[in-house]
């Protein structure tokens, strides 16, 4: 069990199983109290004293009845898009007599979608839970993403195996109760080979899209909210769904992110959105990009994708005339002056 402040690494990655990435539950044994659904809620979940439904305690979680026969409850998620699951969250905040004893979870492939013939296997084992708390635990290592990422290189088919590439998970809690939250932290894998065959190449794919694999890794700051949340699927819903910095008192200042993109490519489009930021949109942007084989910018050459250009609040500025992008580029770097927020960020691009 660890506190979120000292969460370890791993949460840094996409939640797979967030209902705003795609996540869905598809199937539990009981939710009597609680509905399955608010398990990939993005919200932190909440407590209210005196909220109560025809079933009993209103619960922000998954919560199902008392169980008196043998046995125990389980739940089906559908994963956003598939992956390899690096580690979980299971947050049982506000469950405080009424929290399982422990849970476990098993991960399959089912890219037809049919999870009850798949062959699930077992991506951590049986695990103690504490009331009230968030459970900070490593999947079982079951990838080889992490060895192709450090040797500069994509990941090849015969390394996407059932084995290590996941696109369901299976939460059983032991033996009843309620879990109010499971974060599932990992890196989505998309099959490029498709991508790369007959004319397929020449189409244009956001290349920092999440769902396509691409990951924010690293920024200077994200006070108000997490840089992860630039390349998340749709327009964002409130002010708190974007990439938000502290204010700067400092004259001159620039707030920066880096994304590492899904795909080595030559970005043709851009759109970056200020939806919702009205008060605190950044005053003007750059873009710039560079190609390198590993997460190590230490060294790396930038070059200018787009020059500083004014932004507008709560608005979706379209960039193709001033996309100025001739060589391949594996990295892009947003930088903001001299502070603020934005929605979402996409770069439509070709796969080199």
């Amino acid at each position: 069990m660890t506190s979120e402040s000292n969460a370890p690494a791993f949460t840094h990655l996409i939640d797979l199983a967030a209902e705003r990435f795609g996540g869905k539950v598809l199937w539990c044994t009981d939710d009597f109290f609680a509905e399955k659904e608010n398990l990939i809620k993005p919200s932190k979940p909440i407590f209210i004293a005196d909220k109560y439904t025809d079933r009993g305690k209103w619960m922000d979680g998954w919560e199902s009845r008392r169980k008196r026969t043998e046995g125990h409850d389980i739940a089906i998620i559908q994963l956003g898009a598939a992956g390899a699951i690096k580690g979980f969250d299971v947050d049982t905040a506000h469950f405080l007599g009424n929290q399982p004893q422990a849970c476990s979870i098993e991960a399959c492939y089912a890219s037809d979608g049919d999870w009850e013939n798949a062959a699930w296997v077992e991506v951590l084992p049986r695990t103690v839970l504490n009331p009230g708390s968030q459970h900070f635990v490593e999947a079982v290592d079951s990838s080889q993403l992490s060895v192709a990422r450090q040797a500069g290189r994509q990941p090849d088919n015969s390394e996407l195996t059932t084995h290590n590439l996941f696109t369901h998970v299976k939460l059983h809690i032991y033996p009843d109760g309620g879990v109010a939250r499971l974060r599932v932290y990992g890196e989505v894998q998309r099959d490029w080979s498709a991508a790369r065959s007959m004319h397929a190449s020449t189409e244009l794919v956001d290349l920092a899209a999440a769902q396509n694999g691409a990951l924010a890794i690293q920024c200077n700051d994200m006070f108000f909210s997490h840089m992860n949340n630039l390349i998340m699927p749709g327009r964002g819903v409130n002010m708190g769904d974007g990439w938000e910095t502290k204010r700067n008192r400092t004259p001159n200042n620039r707030d920066w992110v880096i994304v590492r993109l899904a795909h080595k490519g030559i970005i043709k489009k851009a759109l970056i959105d200020t939806c919702h930021f009205k008060g605190n949109y950044p005053d003007t942007f750059t873009l710039e990009g560079c190609n390198s084989a590993t997460d190590d910018l230490s060294n790396a050459m930038w070059s200018t994708i787009i020059e500083r250009t004014k932004l507008q609040a709560d608005h979706e500025h379209h960039y193709e005339q001033e996309v100025h992008c001739t060589d391949p580029v594996t990295h892009v770097r947003l930088s903001i002056f001299p502070d603020g927020g934005v929605s979402r960020m996409r770069l439509w691009g070709t796969i080199v």
